[in-house]
């Protein structure tokens, strides 16, 4: 594999800013209701899990890394062949290309509800779209750059974690661990898909500087991921009770209803604006992972490739034009992820461990 100019390539430290701001993404808006509808006042404890077992497939994605040749793409060739592997690898180019659709359409859904109700879904899309374009054209290093400020910009509005706790009852977290083992493992699967983003690291690898020292970065953005989101489910288990959050569908939104100041009354505006500087870099992120793997699969240039991917967004996201479509595609994604993730990676993992002792004995 050709390896990446230095001049293209970024620091370990940055690796924090990439994983953090392609997990916290859209779904931290609303990701409370199913995984308490699961596991009731023990979804914190589901919540808690899902990202410290977060943590361990990072822990195995470097390991895949760390041992192959070059990112995800270069593995798949070396452990499966040209054919076998680029398949695999198409599939999982087509996976994180739809993970970052359905990203945009669940935004592009909050806008229309709480803000603009007639806007058309086709213009705030493409507006958004021509923006990617945009950005994704000036390569990795303008990428990773959104995704710093992608983490920082938004860091800003930490203080409204704290105001709904004037309304909190912390007895709706007891009694602890009243719900079975099997019942907090369902809980997970209800937050799991907040979490996913990361494994894009698969992609740009090869473009992190000493690579090997990204993985300690790698842990902290995951790790913060899991305080905030640990954090945000109990702010919403103590400030509704167990029937209003089921029905909750954005409950960090409907939280932020309650922060009023004199000089503005409907803050949430404020907030789901706000919020595009967080669903950029998920979106860009995505955009640059697919058309690079696109590149190394059939040599096409990204510059070719990146048009196509966003008609192909494009199209998607008008096509989910309700409630249960998006809904259906989230669970799609979410079920694949989980796919790929729990169980594929560790899978390629063992085949490409044999494989490299196999050579070594021979």
């Amino acid at each position: 594999m050709k390896k990446v100019p230095i001049e293209y390539q970024i620091s370990p430290y940055m690796v924090f800013f990439l994983v953090n701001s392609m997990q916290i993404g859209v779904g931290l808006l609303g990701f409370e209701r199913i995984s308490a509808k699961l596991a009731g006042n023990d979804a914190w404890i589901s919540t808690l899990l899902s990202g410290l077992s977060i943590n361990v497939m990072i822990w195995m994605i470097y390991k895949i890394l760390n041992q192959g040749k070059g990112n995800i793409v270069a593995i798949h060739h070396d452990v499966f062949g040209k054919w076998i592997g680029g398949a695999f690898s198409l599939i999982f180019l087509f996976y994180l290309l739809v993970t970052g659709a359905t990203i945009l359409r669940t935004y592009i859904e909050v806008v229309q509800v709480w803000m603009f109700s007639i806007m058309p879904t086709w213009i705030l899309v493409g507006i958004f779209l021509i923006l990617c374009y945009y950005i994704v054209s000036g390569g990795f290093r303008v990428v990773a750059g959104i995704c710093f400020f992608g983490v920082l910009l938004p860091s800003t509005l930490a203080f409204t974690f704290f105001f709904p706790l004037q309304f909190a009852d912390f007895r709706n977290l007891f009694p602890i661990m009243q719900h079975s083992f099997k019942e907090i493992i369902k809980g997970m699967q209800g937050n799991l898909f907040s979490y996913f983003g990361f494994e894009t690291l698969l992609v740009y690898y090869t473009f992190i500087k000493n690579p090997k020292k990204s993985q300690k970065f790698a842990h902290y953005g995951a790790l913060v991921t899991t305080a905030v989101y640990t954090y945000l489910m109990i702010l919403s288990l103590v400030f509704f009770s167990e029937k209003q959050l089921a029905s909750a569908i954005w409950a960090y939104l409907s939280m932020s209803k309650i922060i009023q100041f004199s000089f503005i009354e409907r803050f949430e505006y404020i907030l789901i604006s706000f919020w595009a500087f967080v669903i950029l870099p998920n979106v860009v992120l995505t955009l640059w992972g697919v058309s690079r793997g696109m590149r190394e699969t059939f040599g096409m240039k990204q510059k070719y490739i990146l048009p196509i991917l966003i008609l192909f967004i494009f199209i998607l996201t008008i096509l989910l034009d309700d409630r249960n479509k998006v809904n259906l595609i989230s669970t799609w994604v979410g079920k694949s992820g989980f796919i790929i993730v729990y169980i594929y990676l560790p899978v390629l993992w063992l085949i490409q461990s044999l494989q490299i002792k196999f050579r070594r004995q021979t």
